[in-house]
């Protein structure tokens, strides 16, 4: 895929060619907390992540010269990081994940949908819809609280759905940005991510019903 880069860009790139601190030091600001939460995703600690993005801001002061473009600096600057944090993680993390997966590698399961043939089929049956999230002054009280149960579920989700949901929900990042990011299709990313917020969902429907 062929990226233009923007002026702003630009002048950044050139910035950094010629050795400027500041920009530098701007660049690392802007960046650093997305890069330490998509590093997390591939390694077992916060230590580990953070040598992770140290490592990506050296390469990216070593390997600036030959940035040619043809994405924006971000992608560019995010597939490096991805690079390093899968060499860096995957010993680590491969016994971990393999148990996850057998874990909570599916989604919602079928069982809780009408069945062909049903006026409704397709739709959840009356006693397995999921539990609504509160929109009650009470409800707002838990708010951090569900935020962190959510970020719980993440951090159990296999690899590749906590890497998507991260990109997508967290950053903010779009499915095509994703999909370079990542080199996986577009159908590939659509399952990893409708997994990947299922399992949290039903992360976050255990802990109301339970809480009721």
């Amino acid at each position: 895929m062929t990226t233009t880069l923007s002026d702003d860009e630009g002048a950044l790139v050139a910035a950094l060619r010629a050795g400027d601190q500041g920009a530098f030091a701007r660049l690392i600001d802007r960046h650093t907390p997305a890069m330490l939460r998509v590093a997390r995703g591939y390694v077992p600690s916060r230590e580990h992540a953070e040598d992770v993005v140290q490592e990506t801001w050296i390469a990216l002061l070593k390997g600036i010269d030959g940035f040619e473009g043809r994405s924006s600096l971000r992608t560019w600057l995010f597939t490096v990081l991805i690079n390093i944090a899968k060499a860096r993680g995957l010993k680590e993390r491969k016994h971990v994940d393999a148990q996850i997966k057998a874990f909570t590698g599916g989604t919602v399961d079928p069982e809780r949908f009408r069945a062909e043939g049903d006026e409704w089929a397709g739709h959840w049956k009356d006693a397995e819809a999921p539990a609504p999230f509160p929109d009650t002054p009470e409800g707002s009280v838990l708010s951090h609280e569900l935020t962190a149960v959510a970020q719980r579920g993440l951090a159990t989700l296999p690899e590749r759905q906590r890497v998507v949901v991260t990109l997508r929900d967290m950053l903010g990042l779009d499915s095509a940005e994703v999909c370079e990011l990542l080199d996986i299709s577009i159908a590939n990313q659509r399952v990893l991510l409708h997994r990947g917020r299922a399992a949290i969902r039903q992360v976050l429907e255990d802990y109301l019903r339970d809480a009721s």
